[in-house]
Formats: structure tokens, C-alpha cells, sequence
């Protein structure tokens, strides 16, 4: 009984990659009595959450909008463990401050009375429109993610018992035409869609079970870690080893042979090691077209992979300041003149569009400590156009690109660009040639209903024995209530599997 309650026990387990999906598969593998070693390319552990520290200010990589607190908090509780031994997770209010270029602003939070006061002081029949649309959010949530979440879609079968629900809740329709059905105003229409983006989507494109995150953030809040992104990363870090796992750093995995049932893993500076099984925290171009090059059935998923439509980048400026903004959220929206248009542009243009809008993070406002005293530790970014898509030249582009957004920001902050003294950036290049995605894509494949669920490569590939995934490529997406939850799901799976061969 005890071999069937650790399937994983006398069995190693590889991970590669130690973004918040790789952590928390081998956080999980370990509690199932798997040996799990996480390989980790750079210096610091957190794959898109690396951690950049410039005299003094600590940059988070992202993401940064920390919700469903309870999935990561499980990851603890599975060994008898608490969570806040290793983390503070601080709330955030407002959640997202919203800011139109034509001076309107909306405080957008869990407080739904907060909530509805501010839409009906713009119109009535949008309030009510409103307490409709959460009620829909929340039927969403309720199948979209506390059924289906953490529920791996390996069989056609397991996506056809839930099309009658699917349809039921119109899947088929965008996230914006869906709130569009709710409320006429234009800006609500924005406020209430733009989630999407947090996980590389159109809103004109992204299934309307995306709007569950409406409802997500409502029930749970958003958090932050005191201490930064990087904290919560360090914290699942110090678990992993608390549990017995390891995590090598400056340690690219070049490629992976199966040799009969196990996988050989070439890691940079070592011989190879032998492993029961693979799970690929890893971009999904990289690991079907380096890790496992030379396989056959590699080279098929790689072709099939190449044709997926990709979301869009970004454009990060990281800034510190020589004085505080304190009439300055912690994540503020600014919303640019054009909405639709500008998302065209940005996931279907072939060029840098001149106009943007932004997505502002400024942690120092809730967490001091990650600038020095007085000073200010933000960041900026602005959703572009993949490599793939459009050919621009970032590294001659940046600079000016930059001191063009924050010129645009004096408006929130004035004279920001007096008071900048550090700054740096993080383009689509950077996202090809530092976290090996595909095009330079953020988010890996976008969040389309044909790319969702079953559509979405598999938790457990089909043809490769042994791979397993994680991470924002596979089934649930992107977000971290996405890959925590995805984790659980391949997790799972390998339990499955592995039982069967004890049994």
C-alpha cells in the first residue's frame, strides 16, 4: 500500500526548467516519493520571473499579479507544511487602477459594492448589466476552473463530456463580444475584458471562459509577495529542498536520448544521467525542436507546433526613481486612444504601432524594501507584435521606444524622466535569446477555443513515452493560477501512471 500511496519511490524524475510550473511539478513529485532534480539554465531559479537587482531597486521579472492564493498554498499543505513559513503574501487594493487617455479613471477591486457604485454613477442600466455579468463569471469559474482547472485532457472523450457545458456558457464567443452582451459603455467594455492580455490573449479572440478570472480575482483577491515575485520563487525553492529535491543552476539541459524506458539527460558540464521521466518546463519549439532533436516523433510535434498561433510579446521597461509616487497604485492600466484597433495591430500588424497601451507595476508602494529609502522600483510594459510577425530591430529600437512611454506617463507622474535614474529593458529578443520562447512569444501559444483544453498540447505527450509538460504551453495556459494548476494536472497524470507500474 505504501508503494501504491508513492507511485514515485526508487523513481527519478527530471524536470527542466524552474519557472513557477517546474517548481511546483517537482514540489509535487516529491510529496508522490519521486527523486526530482530541476534543471535550470541561468544563475537564479524563476525561468520568466528572474529576478534583476540595479543599485538597490529589485526588479521582478513577472508575472506579478498573484491570485488563487490556495493553489500555491497546497503545495505546502501536501507534505503537512505551511506556506507562510516561507512566504508573505500581501493584498493589493484597488486591484488595478484603470486610466483612460481622455482623463477617466476606474478603481477596479473586489469590493463589489465599490464595484457596482462606480458603474451606476456612469449608468444605471450598466449596473445592472454588471450584476449580470458576474453572475455569468461565476458559472464560468465553476466549470472553467474548479472543475476543469486541474483536470488534464489527455482523450477527444474528456473534452466532448464537457462541450455541453462549454456551449451552454456560449465558449465560442469572445471574452470582449461576451461583455459587450453585458454592459454598452466602452470603457467598462475595456475594464472588463482586458484580462485576456494577463495571459497573452485578444480579448476579440480569446474564448469568453477567460472571464472567469473576473470572478477568480473577486473571490480570492490579488496578492503580493512581501519581498517581491522573487520571494514567493526563493520560498518554493527552500521547500523543494526542505522535501529532499535538488536544483542545479547554470545547468542548460542540451538534449535528452530515451534509451528503452529511461530518458538520458545531457546537461551542460556533465556526463548523462538516467532518468524515469521527463517533464518539461521548457518552451514547447525548444523542447521538441533541441531537447529532443534527432527524434522522429519530436520533429512531427515540432512542425505541428510551428503552425499554433503564438501570443503576443512584450515590451518591459524596468525604471527606478529618486523619489515616491504615493497617488500611484500598485498595478495601474493605461488604456492608449484605441482599443480594438490597437490589438489588431499588436496580434495580427507587421510593424511596432505607434501608439500602446500599459500595464504599470509598482511594488514599492505595498513592499518598500525593494527600493532604497525614499526612491521608487517599477515597471512598464507594453504588449507588441512577435518576431515572427513583425520585423523589427529592438536592440536599435529600444532606447527611443522606451523615453516614448515614459514621456507618455508624465500625465500619471509628472516630469517622470527627471526623476528616472536606472533604467533597463526587456524586449522580444530578449525573450528569444534569454527564456528560449518561440517568436519571442510572452505567453507561448495564445488562448484560443481551438487552442484550449483538449486542443492545447497534451499534460502528457501522446507519442514520446516518458514527457510529460508544464508550464503556460500545456493545458490549463499561462498565469500563475494556470501553471500552478497545470502542475497538479501533470502531477496527477504521472501518479496514474506510475501506480499502474507498481500495481
Amino acid at each position: 500500500m505504501a508503494d501504491l500511496i508513492h507511485p514515485g519511490r526508487g523513481k527519478r524524475a527530471a524536470v527542466v526548467g524552474s519557472g513557477f510550473g517546474g517548481l511546483a511539478v517537482a514540489i509535487r513529485l516529491r510529496a508522490l516519493g519521486f527523486d526530482a532534480v530541476v534543471f535550470e539554465a541561468r544563475d537564479k531559479p524563476g525561468g520568466c520571473a528572474y529576478v534583476r537587482e540595479v543599485d538597490g531597486h529589485v526588479f521582478d521579472g513577472g508575472p506579478t499579479v498573484i491570485t488563487a492564493p490556495q493553489t500555491l498554498e497546497e503545495l505546502w499543505k501536501l507534505t503537512g507544511h505551511d506556506m507562510r513559513d516561507d512566504v508573505e503574501l500581501l493584498p493589493v487594493t484597488p486591484f488595478y487602477q484603470l486610466r483612460w487617455s481622455d482623463g477617466d479613471r476606474f478603481d477596479y477591486d473586489g469590493d463589489g459594492d465599490s464595484m457596482l457604485r462606480q458603474i451606476a454613477a456612469r449608468s444605471e442600466k450598466d449596473a445592472l448589466g454588471y450584476q449580470r455579468f458576474v453572475e455569468y463569471s461565476k458559472k464560468v469559474f465553476e466549470t472553467g476552473y474548479e472543475q476543469l482547472a486541474s483536470t488534464p485532457f489527455l482523450r477527444f472523450w474528456d473534452m466532448m463530456r464537457q462541450a455541453p457545458r462549454l456551449a451552454a456558457l456560449r465558449a465560442d464567443r469572445s471574452v470582449y463580444q461576451t461583455v459587450a452582451k453585458f454592459v454598452e459603455d466602452e470603457h467598462l467594455r475595456q475594464a472588463l475584458s482586458f484580462h485576456a492580455l494577463l495571459v497573452g490573449g485578444n480579448p476579440f479572440e480569446t474564448s469568453s471562459i477567460y472571464t472567469l478570472i473576473h470572478y477568480l480575482e473577486r473571490k480570492w483577491g490579488v496578492w503580493f509577495p512581501r519581498g517581491g515575485t522573487g520571494a514567493l520563487i526563493q520560498g518554493m525553492v527552500r521547500h523543494l529542498g526542505r522535501l529532499g529535491g535538488e536544483l542545479r543552476l547554470s545547468s542548460p539541459v542540451e538534449r535528452i536520448e530515451l534509451d528503452g524506458a529511461n530518458h538520458l539527460v545531457h546537461a551542460a558540464g556533465r556526463p548523462a544521467e538516467r532518468f524515469d521521466l521527463v517533464v518539461s518546463n521548457a518552451d514547447l519549439r525548444r523542447t521538441y525542436g533541441e531537447l529532443f532533436a534527432g527524434d522522429r516523433r519530436a520533429e512531427r510535434r515540432t512542425r505541428h507546433i510551428e503552425k499554433l498561433d503564438w501570443s503576443m510579446s512584450l515590451f518591459v521597461l524596468y525604471f527606478g526613481t529618486d523619489r515616491t509616487y504615493d497617488d500611484v497604485a500598485h498595478h495601474t492600466v493605461l488604456f492608449g486612444p484605441r482599443y480594438r484597433e490597437l490589438l489588431q495591430d499588436i496580434f495580427h500588424g507587421n510593424a511596432l504601432p505607434d501608439d500602446f497601451s500599459l500595464y504599470l507595476h509598482y511594488p514599492t508602494i505595498t513592499d518598500p524594501s525593494l527600493a532604497p529609502p525614499g526612491r521608487g522600483t517599477f515597471y512598464v510594459l507594453a504588449p507588441v507584435p512577435h518576431l515572427g510577425q513583425a520585423d523589427i530591430d529592438w536592440d536599435a529600437e529600444a532606447p527611443a521606444y522606451g523615453e516614448k512611454i515614459l514621456a507618455s506617463m508624465e500625465s500619471l507622474m509628472p516630469d517622470l524622466r527627471k526623476h528616472v535614474t536606472v533604467r533597463r529593458y526587456l524586449t522580444p529578443l530578449d525573450f528569444q535569446r534569454d527564456l528560449g520562447t518561440y517568436r519571442g512569444s510572452a505567453f507561448s501559444c495564445a488562448p484560443r477555443l481551438m487552442q484550449s483544453a483538449y486542443f492545447r498540447p497534451h499534460n502528457r505527450d501522446r507519442h514520446i513515452p516518458g514527457l510529460y509538460l508544464v508550464g503556460s504551453g500545456t493545458h490549463p495556459g499561462a498565469g500563475v493560477p494556470g501553471v500552478v494548476s497545470g502542475a497538479k494536472a501533470t502531477a496527477s497524470v504521472i501518479a496514474r501512471d506510475f501506480a499502474r507500474e507498481v500495481a
